[in-house]
């Protein structure tokens, strides 16, 4: 063996035994086990659902929600809220949902799985908003239905559509709202006249632009 290969084999046994050393403790002395990080109970959506207040929107028939709770995939899901107003559910069968906030809900439901588990934990998002919408026609860069998740006024709903198209007729906006035919004026409203025309929104309103 070469000098060169006897001092590289005497380095390697030096490495070696201090690695030894540092995994092994000291006679007497246990060793400890690896610190970990408790888990912590957080619970996050699949997806970003409908941007609704949690707090202050009102659930309705048709509305879609998922719910999720803690460490029961079984449990977990998405609901449509039937026309009645109830969604059902494993394990606690029908809940009212109808006319509660998501907040509101989620302790009602957290509540009721007391009875079958120990401390549940609820998580719930409206997905999708059916029970609150209104509709946009006519001479608009988008027409069709939009949830009415917050008070909105005809112009907010304008701008949301994208505003009014080149040859539409801003003057002779229309609000369908059942029987009533309520005029707005797109181009009063949007020099500061006659603000009183521009009304938050009820569902159900159709929004005609000729």
């Amino acid at each position: 063996m070469t000098r060169l290969s006897k001092m590289a084999s005497l380095c390697f046994a030096v490495t070696a035994f201090g690695l030894f050393a540092e995994q092994t403790p000291p006679p007497g002395q246990e060793q400890k086990p690896p610190v970990t990080v408790e888990e912590k109970p957080e619970i996050t959506a699949a997806s970003p659902g409908a941007a609704v207040d949690p707090k202050s929107y009102r659930i309705g028939a048709e509305d879609v929600i998922l719910i999720r709770v803690w460490r029961e995939p079984d449990l977990s899901g998405l609901a449509s809220v039937r026309p009645d107003g109830k969604i059902n559910l494993l394990l606690i069968g029908e809940i009212d949902a109808a006319d509660t906030t998501p907040v509101e809900l989620e302790a009602r439901i957290a509540k009721a799985y007391e009875k079958v588990l120990k401390n549940p934990i609820v998580s719930l998002q409206v997905q999708k908003v059916e029970s609150k919408r209104y509709l946009l026609s006519g001479e608009v860069n988008r027409a069709g239905a939009f949830p009415l998740v917050r008070p909105m006024t005809v112009l907010e709903a304008l701008t949301i559509a994208g505003g009014i198209r080149e040859f539409g007729n801003g003057k002779k906006i229309v609000i369908m709202r059942g029987s009533e035919r309520l005029k707005f004026n797109f181009n009063e409203v949007i020099k500061g006249k006659k603000l009183e025309q521009n009304i938050l929104l009820q569902p159900g309103d159709h929004i005609v632009v000729p």
